[in-house]
């Protein structure tokens, strides 16, 4: 079997570039179409995978008042479901690491600790 020599797609690249490396292409015209685009807000996720592809679930936890037995309850309401195969979800992890890096870097670290981020720091 050859031994293909084509440079790995870097996630920093232009779109273009990694389609270019991707096709073998020497050019390639990129056109997005955004007339069927819709816009979400979702502050939490559920994943899921088979042996071929990722699922990935978007949505919104709704904190509801508590029950008679003074628990909280949350509620996840699933709004976008993705589906993408493990090569497409590890360039998107990739590329997701390196936004929040450069995010980090101009604006300081994003804790992950919600009583570290509340007012004074205190627990």
């Amino acid at each position: 079997m050859a031994k293909d020599d084509t440079p790995a797609p870097q996630p920093d690249q232009p779109v273009e570039e990694q389609a270019r490396q991707q096709t073998g292409q020497q050019q390639v015209q990129l056109r997005i179409d955004e007339t069927s685009l819709q816009t979400n807000y979702a502050n939490a996720f559920r994943t899921n995978g088979t042996a071929e592809e990722v699922i990935l679930d978007f949505g919104l936890n709704l904190v509801g008042p508590p029950s008679q037995q003074s628990q909280p309850q949350i509620l996840f309401k699933v709004t976008q479901r993705v589906i993408m195969n493990y090569y497409s979800v590890k360039r998107l992890a990739i590329t997701l690491s390196q936004l929040i890096r450069r995010h980090e870097e101009q604006f300081g670290e994003l804790e992950m600790d919600v009583a570290k981020r509340r007012k004074g720091g205190t627990a």
